[in-house]
């Protein structure tokens, strides 16, 4: 007669970290290094204070966007004179160092990127080794999930999501406004079309975000009943499959369109014109 034996109390135990053969570790480490390099990057500049505007072109760098320092009322550069504050200011000049001058925007943007869910997976592979890979033994001695204090905000990502939808739009406006001339009139130049080039891909990193699909097509029990929001959630979803695609590619945009501001805001060169 044969016996059943009883099922294992405790998950087999595995003395290897992982049995893996593949270089697991290279997308932990370089995704370090770059979002390391970006913090730094986007830290020094949103705190710097100067060359973030181009009177001339209505240039405005999306770290300084809106503008809410009085120093955004009279910018000058290259003997032109404007403002960047659309939206007026509330900020004194002595904030200057040490309150970013787009105060209101960024911490939404960044709680956005944070309670990503791309961003979760890099940074809890790269920064929290939880775990660094699949298959590979997680160092730490227990797991409570997003249910504690502080990844229990997590669950607040829609929110954000919401924040990050209008600080778009306000990029948005600033990408209409770099369409300017040397006369006044319509004009562009290299700047605009990074500008704008930016602003594009920070829609399509937000459209595609998780919460997005879901508030599109979710909850709903039956498409045929709602051809707009099925064609909007089909539409929606194709670009959620390169979300984290889109989540670095616009790490990149951003500093590219700070950092041609910065150069052309410090006068450090010209603007490229294309018309005008």
């Amino acid at each position: 007669m044969s016996t059943v034996e009883a099922p294992a109390k405790s998950r087999a135990q595995i003395k290897e970290r992982t049995l893996r053969k593949d270089n697991w570790r290279l997308y932990p480490v370089t995704t370090f290094v770059i979002f390391t390099a970006w913090v730094v990057y986007a830290t020094v500049r949103a705190f710097w204070g100067s060359a973030f505007y181009v009177p001339e072109f209505h240039y405005l760098t999306p770290f300084y966007s809106p503008c809410f320092n009085e120093i955004c009322n009279d910018v000058t550069v290259n003997g032109h004179t404007g403002s960047a504050a659309e939206f007026g200011t509330f900020l004194p000049e002595s904030t200057r160092g040490w309150i970013p001058f787009a105060a209101i925007s960024l911490p939404f943007l960044l709680l956005f990127r944070l309670t990503c869910y791309y961003y979760r997976k890099a940074y809890y592979r790269s920064f929290w080794a939880s775990p660094s890979a699949c298959a590979v033994k997680e160092p730490h001695g227990k797991y409570t999930g997003e249910r504690r204090f502080p990844l229990i905000g997590q669950n607040l990502h829609r929110y954000f999501w919401l924040a990050a939808v209008l600080i778009s739009l306000v990029n948005t406006y600033d990408a209409i406004l770099a369409f300017h001339g040397k006369d006044g009139g319509f004009g562009i130049g290299l700047g605009t079309l990074i500008l704008v080039a930016n602003v594009v891909l920070l829609w399509l990193y937000t459209l595609s975000c998780h919460s997005c699909r879901h508030i599109v097509g979710g909850r709903l029990k039956n498409f045929s009943k709602h051809p707009f929001r099925y064609r909007m959630w089909g539409w929606v979803s194709k670009i959620n499959e390169r979300h984290g695609m889109y989540a670095l590619i616009t790490l990149g945009s951003l500093v590219a369109a700070d950092l041609y501001v910065a150069l052309v805001a410090s006068e450090t060169i010209s603007d490229l014109r294309i018309f005008n």
